[in-house]
């Protein structure tokens, strides 16, 4: 007995999974794909998780698309595909394969004939294909004749009947509209004389094509009778309609390149033909077919010279006559929530950035503050004698740390810490997203290593603002419990203290080297980090990489980030300590340089610097994986929404030309493929029977969710 279970748990507990270990999907199935998967599926039997008809039109046909062409009920057709054991439900394995068949380049002819493919033997056999058209017919379907000359060239005749292979399927519906269309011109040609009434040709090409054409057209079919003398329409005529209703995109082509070279932007029917013979090589254009385009492209404009958006309403199919003021209106409306809705986005995604920057910087921080506390106190130890230091190395120094200021000095100075490290590694993060973002290639989504660079680089000198004042104030505070074991050690003082006795001024000492070490270090870190996710981990659109392999590819970007930007810090660590008595003070960067390279040779740039890996290499692993795994579990809200709303918004854009569609590729591919089927019958899929009810392994109860 299948039973409803909450999708949410499953999901959490996927969410879980995958974030520990990360996913790999099987080959030709998308992380997509398998999301819509468990989104949607909301049957379990025996432990597994299934979906229904229902479950799977919502899972293809996303309820903000446009269904006034084909009706979402239709989509429900393609379940038979998917259902290859004919169960009435779908298992993850089912929904895969129907995603990995609909990616495929020619799903748009391979979902028809798994349709009709009955046995699943691959081969259609024609009987049982009628049976099916006859199923699905309508009051107002047009009559075809399946023992016409032209349907026994594909099948044989009666005596000699034959079944079909793909291709020959295939190939068979690439002409099967035209056949259709010829027979009902026939069957309404009642005297026989070539010429039917409009009428008769309006509801021809509402039934074999209206799922293809724009509401112009289709509203304004009738009219093709006033382009003769004549007052209905011959053969002629429908013949040269379906040619330019079947060339739209290259006429779409055709048209966009005449009127960009147009000195006034319009051009005529002798211009169109002139460039159709320059673009074209075996397509010839007549000038019934040129005089059909611009007859429906200039029914509202009595000029014969028509510019650009006069062809909207015959090339865009989604085209829909709601009024021309209406339309106007509703396409500037648009124009401005997607501009005001791009810039508040924009914001919100950044401050999104910041906040999970903010959370991973911290717990990176924390997680090697121990570490960083060593560095620190290994950097500033200004003797080299043996008998004068008082940390032998960084394990001593650790140990020392722990017996003579417990556990608790390992963490001291620890919360300014925090509280700064947050919009530092926020302001970093941030800044990387922003810089690569804008220098990625949007064709290719590739971004070249120079850009990469300068992306990371321009992340470390921003964060300086945050950086030096964080580091200056820890520094003393993490000094503090080694001098407080000294005789004339000065007594101990709080962060405020510390801030105020600096002043601004103070705090922004030692700025230099803190630029000269982060810049470096983050433009050698993130694209280290970026090719190691990627070259290394294989890292993709198809492979998620888990929290394991995200910590191991920061930890191991971190090295050589941090020992070859180790000479700055020890500088930078110099200028912002407090001088002892007797110790050497420094004026600025190169001063004291000099003088560390004078009195302790050329080793001491290098101090701390295993400390260092050991401290910056984890905490950056720490914070980065702690970033991904944040964005995914905490996505920027309405996101989706925000992207649903713009595709929308850009539909209602009034435009001509080619468009890349923004709905996903499964949807359109399904679109695609319906598209094939309904060319048999427009009413494919909208027929319903009582529920539990099919008729040769289709399924044809209405999803309660179509629309």
């Amino acid at each position: 007995m299948a039973t409803v279970v909450p999708a949410k748990a499953e999901q959490i507990k996927e969410s879980l999974k995958e974030t520990l270990i990360g996913t790999e999907a099987p080959e030709g199935v998308s992380q997509e794909s398998r999301a819509r998967f468990l989104q949607h599926a909301s049957l379990e039997e025996n432990g597994e998780l299934l979906m229904s008809q229902e479950d799977f039109v919502n899972a293809i046909a996303p309820p903000e698309e446009d269904y006034h062409k084909i009706a979402r009920v239709q989509y429900g057709l393609l379940f038979s595909v998917a259902d290859v054991h004919k169960r009435g439900k779908l298992s993850m394995q089912d929904f895969h394969a129907y995603e990995n068949l609909i990616t495929k380049p020619d799903a748009d002819y391979e979902a028809p004939f798994r349709l009709f493919d009955v046995d699943g033997n691959g081969m259609v056999d024609i009987d049982e294909l009628k049976k099916i058209v006859e199923a699905h017919k309508g009051s107002e379907s047009l009559p075809f004749d399946w023992e016409s000359e032209w349907a026994t060239l594909y099948i044989g005749s009666a005596k000699n009947r034959h079944v079909l292979t793909y291709p020959q399927f295939a190939q068979m519906m690439r002409g099967l509209v035209g056949e259709r269309i010829r027979q009902a011109f026939k069957a309404y040609d009642t005297d026989n004389d070539g010429y039917i009434d409009a009428a008769a040709f309006e509801k021809i090409i509402r039934s074999s094509s209206g799922h293809k054409l724009s509401d112009h057209i289709l509203d304004n079919l009738p009219t093709l009778c006033n382009i003769g003398a004549a007052s209905k329409i011959s053969y002629a005529n429908v013949r040269a309609f379906t040619n330019i209703m079947r060339e739209m995109d290259l006429i779409d082509l055709i048209v966009r390149n005449a009127t960009s070279k147009s000195s006034d932007g319009k051009i005529s029917r002798t211009d169109f033909l002139a460039e159709a013979a320059r673009i074209t090589r075996f397509v010839q254009y007549t000038p019934m077919e040129a005089d059909i385009l611009f007859h429906f492209a200039g029914l509202d404009n009595e000029s014969t010279r028509l510019e650009l958006g006069s062809f909207e309403k015959v090339l865009d199919a989604s085209w829909q006559d709601v009024g021309e003021r209406l339309e106007s209106a509703r396409g500037a409306a648009a124009k401005a929530v997607q501009k005001t809705g791009g810039f508040l986005h924009s914001v919100l995604e950044s401050a999104h950035h910041f906040a999970l920057g903010a959370v991973a910087g911290a717990f990176g921080a924390f997680m090697v503050y121990p570490i960083d506390l060593v560095k620190t106190r290994m950097q500033n130890q200004r003797s080299s004698a043996p008998g004068q230091r008082m940390y032998d190395n960084s394990i001593d120094c650790f140990r020392k740390i722990v017996r003579n200021e417990g556990f608790k000095g390992l963490y001291a100075g620890v919360l300014p810490q925090l509280v700064g490290v947050a919009p530092e590694k926020a302001i970093k993060l941030t800044v990387n997203d922003l810089v690569r973002g804008a220098l990625t290639d949007k064709k290719s989504n590739s971004i070249q290593l120079s850009s990469e660079i300068i992306a990371g680089g321009t992340a470390g000198f921003c964060q300086v603002v945050f950086t030096n004042p964080l580091e200056i104030v820890k520094i003393r505070l993490q000094i503090q419990g080694e001098l407080a074991k000294r005789s004339d050690a000065v007594p101990r003082r709080s962060a405020m203290w510390i801030v105020r006795n600096l002043g601004v001024v103070g705090l922004y000492k030692g700025a230099s080297a803190c630029l000269l070490r982060d810049g470096p270090f983050s433009a050698i870190y993130f694209p280290t980090y970026a090719h190691l996710k990627k070259d290394f981990f294989g890292e993709s659109p198809q492979k998620k990489l888990g929290v394991v392999q995200l910590l191991t590819a920061g930890a191991i970007a971190g090295m050589p980030a941090a020992y070859l930007t180790t000479p700055c810090d020890v500088i930078k660590t110099r200028l912002q300590v407090e001088a002892r008595k007797g110790e050497a003070t420094y004026n600025g960067l190169v001063d004291a340089a000099r003088k560390i390279y004078a009195q302790e040779g050329f080793k001491a740039f290098w101090k701390g610097g295993p400390a260092r890996i050991l401290r910056s290499s984890p905490q950056f692993g720490f914070t980065l994986a702690a970033y991904e795994v944040l964005s995914g579990l905490l996505p920027l809200p309405g996101s989706e929404k925000s992207e649903a709303q713009k595709a929308a918004a850009g539909r209602m854009e009034p435009s001509v030309g080619l468009r890349e569609d923004t709905a996903p590729l499964s949807y359109l591919r399904s679109r695609n493929a319906l598209k094939v089927i309904l060319d048999i019958d427009n009413n494919f899929g909208k027929i319903r029977v009582p529920e539990g009810k099919s008729f040769m392994g289709l399924p044809f109860g209405r999803p309660k969710a179509s629309s």
